[in-house]
């Protein structure tokens, strides 16, 4: 246990001197940026794509927007967390000198050919917008707007319209920068409709307020505008959810309980009878309950990797609840959630290796590679197939070659090692399996069981009171991830998430129960199976996002699937997880409980 405690320490410190580095000080790197009037305040433009379709993004200079001669495009050196986040900074072309309003302002006159007119008009009528940030503060908008031209009884017919004109309103609090945004104007717009040279001028406007709302209250603004928009009704939703499970769940512990306490009494009294009757019911199969299951290397991996990703969530969740995920702290997930899986994967080592000692294995190596594969080897290779689609695709969310040759070399210098150091501790320390009953030589016969006693209806049975703890705030995710809104209510997540880790755990409890009472006694994968079947109903729920959500295209229908199918993947492994670990508490419980012979 020693080992364990130097290795978790370890690893507590490499994460807060990470945390220290690469989140914290970017939280205050903007505290000096004070200006005087007419200082050069930095406008960087971002990327470009549909609004509807957020994974997929360019380079804002795809589009052939005119660039002032004043500009001189230079990249913004990104560091890891903004190329996770897909951004690509490159100068922007308004110039927004710190108090000097700007009327009218002529940016700069193009003609622009055919083929940028109709690369223009594509790109409104897939409803691109841009994002830019102006002193780190973020700034988007429309390109253009459709309008319907003319319609016949059987054709409608569309008019694209570029916007001209750009207002943006800035707040400033003395010397420093507090809020922007900015405005199209709806009646100073090119129409993109035709085929055919045109002139266009682009020109724009800025107008200074002051404002009283202190530099470190600027991001307030998202913070208050983030979902929901009505907090008492989320508030409402998520209680009526958490008092529905809770009742549901109450009304299955009494029973299960009472079902308990009755059989206790029954096979005390049948302790005096022993040879005068036949033992039936889960004391039946008292020399078979912890008869090993099969692919004991793979279900000692499966463990492991659950037990890392219940680490990485715990972890994940602590640094939100401190406020390190806050507005527009870009990448800041990313890089936690890599940095974070590359430290724990000493947590995965132990913890499947341990488990191997235990169930009798013999080639523990062996299952140290089933473990780092089991739930990296999925992600690795969806993250090859789509990161070669947005590179056919010129996309800014494909990470360049040295970004991932940075991360190859993070993790194989830190969570191969930190793997196998969790596995040489595990074995060094390894226990035999306690087990409050001696296993008998050969297993007994299952009875034959009703189809809705398989492993798939109960695989749904019990995936789908967990689900209906969660579904209300998976809305609220999907919309922040995949959308284009803000999610930063993370205690009311938290609480949530707990509460599925109970419900989860509660509903494996009871299947395994009804299992053993029917003597089928091979519940070590099944108990696995159904806590984590929850991730099967979030992969389904997916489904249902994706047809209300406006996404197309093969680019953002492969990037959702692809990453949500590796995310259900981990919800899969963590929920069985929890759900074997609360079953075998309370198998050794109920049989250490009786007399067994």
């Amino acid at each position: 246990m020693k080992k364990v405690h130097v290795i978790l320490s370890i690893c507590m410190s490499i994460l807060l001197i990470i945390f220290r580095i690469f989140i914290i000080q970017d939280h205050n790197a903007f505290d000096d940026h004070f200006y005087k009037q007419g200082d050069h305040v930095p406008l960087f433009a971002n990327k470009i794509g549909p609004f509807h379709n957020p994974s997929e993004s360019y380079r804002y200079y795809d589009l052939p927007f005119c660039i002032p001669d004043h500009v001189k495009l230079e990249e913004k050196k990104e560091d890891l967390s903004e190329v996770l986040n897909g951004d690509r900074l490159v100068s922007g072309p308004y110039a927004l000198d710190f108090l000097v309003d700007k009327d009218l302002e002529m940016l700069c006159r193009k003609k622009l050919t055919k083929d940028e007119v109709a690369q223009f008009r594509r790109a409104v009528d897939k409803d691109y917008y841009f994002e830019m940030y102006y002193d780190e503060l973020p700034v988007w908008g429309l390109i253009g707007r459709v309008e319907n031209r003319e319609e016949t009884e059987d054709t409608t017919y569309y008019k694209y319209l570029l916007y001209k004109h750009i207002h943006f309103d800035i707040h400033y609090n003395m010397d420093r920068v507090i809020e922007i945004t900015a405005r199209m104007d709806p009646h100073s717009v090119l129409d993109l409709t035709e085929d055919r040279e045109v002139d266009v001028e682009f020109t724009y406007t800025a107008k200074w307020k002051g404002t009283d709302i202190l530099f470190e209250n600027r991001m307030d603004k998202f913070m208050q505008t983030s979902l929901p928009h009505i907090l008492e009704i989320h508030w409402f939703s998520i209680i009526n959810s958490c008092v529905i499970v809770l009742l549901l769940t109450g009304f299955l512990a009494t029973i299960l309980m009472r079902v308990l306490k009755n059989d206790f009494i029954k096979y005390a009294h049948d302790e005096e009878a022993v040879n005068d009757q036949e033992e039936t019911g889960w004391k039946y199969i008292h020399g078979d309950v912890f008869r090993f299951p099969k692919h004991k290397s793979l279900f000692a991996a499966a463990l492991g990797c659950g037990a890392q990703l219940f680490t990485l969530t715990i972890f994940i969740f602590l640094m939100a609840l401190v406020g390190v995920f806050y507005p527009y702290n870009r990448g800041a997930l990313f890089t936690a959630l890599l940095v974070i899986y590359a430290l724990t994967s000493g947590v995965a080592g132990y913890t499947s290796t341990s488990f191997c000692c235990q169930l009798e294995g013999t080639n523990w190596v062996k299952n140290l590679v089933w473990t780092g594969c089991l739930f990296f080897g999925p992600l690795v290779l969806t993250f090859c197939f789509l990161n070669s689609v947005a590179v056919s695709y010129s996309s800014t969310a494909a990470l360049p070659f040295n970004t991932i040759m940075l991360i190859v070399l993070m993790l194989t210098l830190v969570t191969s090692p930190l793997l196998v150091l969790g596995g040489i501790a595990a074995k060094n320390s390894r226990t035999g399996f306690q087990a409050p009953c001696r296993t008998t030589k050969y297993p007994r016969e299952i009875p034959v069981l009703p189809w809705y006693r398989s492993t798939i209806p109960q695989m749904a049975m019990t995936g789908f009171l967990p689900f209906s703890a969660i579904y209300v705030e998976l809305y609220y995710i999907f919309e922040s991830v995949w959308g284009q809104k803000i999610y930063t209510i993370y205690s009311m997540l938290f609480i949530v998430f707990v509460l599925l880790l109970i419900v989860t755990a509660f509903v494996t409890v009871a299947s395994t129960y009804f299992q053993l009472a029917t003597e089928d006694h091979k519940w070590w994968w099944r108990s696995f199976l159904c806590g984590g079947s929850t991730g099967l109903f979030i992969y389904t729920y997916c489904l249902y996002y994706y047809a209300r959500s406006g996404m197309s295209g093969f680019m953002q229908t492969s990037f959702f699937f692809g990453y949500m199918a590796c995310i259900c993947y981990g919800f899969f492994l963590m929920l069985g997880t929890i759900g074997f670990q609360a079953s075998l508490l309370f198998v050794r419980h109920i049989y250490r409980s009786i007399k067994c012979e």
